[in-house]
């Protein structure tokens, strides 16, 4: 039973994923650029950027960007305790 639990509480920790979406100029478009960006010990005190108007040729053309934590990152963040903890930026231009 509590290899059981155990067990259920691993799948779920590692299969966790969250997302933050910024609608810019409405939900469609297409990925225009996907990037892993480094953080270490949580992202404390650390910021990356990434422009979105520069990757879509316009303010205009941005549809939305978000930032993700897939399974792979959240198995990163796990397996060194939290010291690497990457988070993906995506992009997402006006077709």
């Amino acid at each position: 039973m509590k290899k059981t639990i155990i067990s259920l509480l691993a799948v779920a920790a590692l299969s966790g994923c969250t997302t933050q979406t910024a609608l810019i100029n409405g939900h469609d478009g297409a990925l225009a650029k996907e990037d892993m960006q480094t953080f270490f010990v949580g992202g404390l005190g650390q910021a990356q950027s990434m422009n979105a108007s520069e990757v879509c040729g316009g303010i205009d053309k941005v549809a939305k960007v978000e930032r993700t934590s897939s399974p792979l990152n959240v198995l990163l963040n796990f397996l060194t305790q939290g010291i690497y903890s990457p988070q993906d930026a995506k992009v997402y231009c006006r077709k």
